[in-house]
């Protein structure tokens, strides 16, 4: 199995059987198997919400909100979710992380989509070579899902070695004002990829 080393990889003649990820600490995981998803959520409401008795309803569409994303996630090929329960004073760092395979013959590839958005080569030190797309959209006044906020994504796209299968790597902040330096965290967090 090839073993991740700084600047590549061994070449050890099988595929990797898994991957590894270091995410910062407030960052919770939610697995995306369905049987996987259940307990996290309500561990994680439960702490976004501790000392809220009366938030019934805001925990209860919290908790709706959550399981839908996972499911889209799972339906979508994804295989964990990870949310930021960080905060900077008053401020919540909104941001995730979607991990996803993409399995081979879908003959994927991150293509340009919107006006804003950037198409990079880039090189993960444990992992090889990825494209990066960096996307900033801003909703439109009647969207179905109530965001009024401009969102910005980026997606690594990481070729798992010996296989044609791709790992997708989904970033995702609202905080618009500190996007430039979530995206710095999100890299930080792409570069620590490695196989097992």
């Amino acid at each position: 199995m090839p073993d991740a080393v700084a600047g590549g990889f061994t070449d050890g003649g099988l595929p990797p059987t898994d991957y590894g990820l270091v995410v910062p600490d407030g960052w919770f995981r939610i697995p995306l198997e369905p049987d996987g998803w259940k307990g996290p959520i309500k561990a994680l409401t439960e702490r976004v919400f501790d000392g809220q008795d009366d938030a019934v309803l805001l925990k209860r569409e919290f908790s709706k909100a959550l399981r839908a994303r996972a499911e889209e996630g799972y339906d979508n090929g994804g295989v964990e979710f990870y949310i930021s329960t960080t905060s900077i004073g008053p401020v919540p760092l909104s941001s995730s992380l979607l991990v996803t395979v993409v399995p081979p013959g879908q003959g994927f590839r991150l293509d340009a989509r919107g006006s804003s958005q950037q198409i990079t080569a880039v090189e993960l030190p444990f992992a090889g070579p990825a494209t990066m797309r960096r996307t900033r959209t801003v909703p439109v006044a009647d969207d179905s899902s109530g965001n009024r906020l401009p969102v910005t994504v980026v997606d690594y796209a990481v070729s798992v070695p010996g296989t044609e299968a791709v790992l997708l790597l989904t970033f995702s902040t609202s905080l618009d004002m500190f996007a430039d330096a979530l995206v710095d965290l999100f890299e930080a967090v792409a570069k620590s990829l490695h196989w097992k």
